[in-house]
């Protein structure tokens, strides 16, 4: 039977020289160190929609940006590749789709995965944002300390919600349940999120890195650096070439007009 996902084409090599984290056996404390690689690695941009143009889900295009390119990508393409690496190290991985601020009723825009090891299932989020630098255990009420900033996971029957901790409380970030996704599914969501007026991807440059400490996001032309202690600083952007390259996002002459 064919694989729909095409695990068995991914240039493991490549995504691993790429992140800096050598393979190793299945463990919680594996997966730790591969998400926590991959987030640093990897930037979240939307280049691709705020260009126009639908980023490919297909794994040898993911591959060939995020990897080769070395460009970053947003969540489809984050999560599709780390699930693809993950398998390959001989993970269970359950593919997933989530609500972001469920409280707005809004459509499924983000994808996410269920990471089974050591027997207990784990969330797996790479993609999303400047949110969440480690896997979180499946379990209600756990809190992680991601980079500085609590996140807890709730759960209601089946549906999970990611919740972070501020200053007023537990602000829900986004909800999944139980049900895995084909490759289908992620391709409606991205062409809504890609292209759909009402996404907040399409019309504007959106750049997040996570680090220790601080979360840095360009948004448009201004640049946001938040930090756990409420803080936050906005600066207009002079020079966008050189902001996207301390985001370690490096783009061609035509792609920077083009923004």
């Amino acid at each position: 039977m064919t694989d729909p996902w095409d695990v068995d084409s991914l240039d493991l090599d490549a995504y691993l020289a790429r992140t800096g984290q050598p393979a190793a056996p299945p463990s919680a404390e594996a997966l730790t160190a591969l998400h926590e690689a991959h987030v640093r690695a990897i930037p979240f941009e939307n280049v691709d929609p705020a260009l126009g143009r639908t980023p490919r889900l297909d794994l040898g295009s993911i591959t060939a940006k995020l990897v080769r390119r070395q460009r970053g990508g947003y969540c489809f393409e984050h999560s599709l590749l780390f699930a693809a690496v993950l398998e390959r190290l001989g993970y269970a991985v359950s593919r997933r789709a989530a609500r972001v601020q469920p409280h707005r009723n809004g459509p499924r825009t983000h994808m996410n995965l269920v990471v089974t090891v050591d027997g207990a299932e784990h969330l797996a989020d790479v993609g999303f944002g400047a949110g969440v630098l480690r896997p979180m255990r499946l379990v209600d009420g756990s809190v992680v300390d991601q980079a500085g900033w609590n996140h807890r996971l709730s759960r209601d029957g089946r549906l999970w919600t990611l919740e972070k901790e501020t200053s007023e409380g537990w602000e829900p970030l986004h909800a999944f349940d139980d049900q895995p996704q084909r490759l289908i599914d992620y391709e409606v969501y991205n062409h809504y999120t890609a292209t759909h007026p009402d996404s907040p991807f399409t019309g504007r440059l959106v750049v997040m890195r996570l680090d220790e400490g601080i979360s840095r996001k360009l948004i448009g032309d201004t640049l946001v650096v938040e930090r756990p202690d409420g803080s936050q600083e906005a600066t207009p952007v002079d020079d966008r070439a050189e902001t996207l390259r301390s985001l370690d996002i490096v783009l061609n002459d035509d792609e920077l007009t083009g923004l």
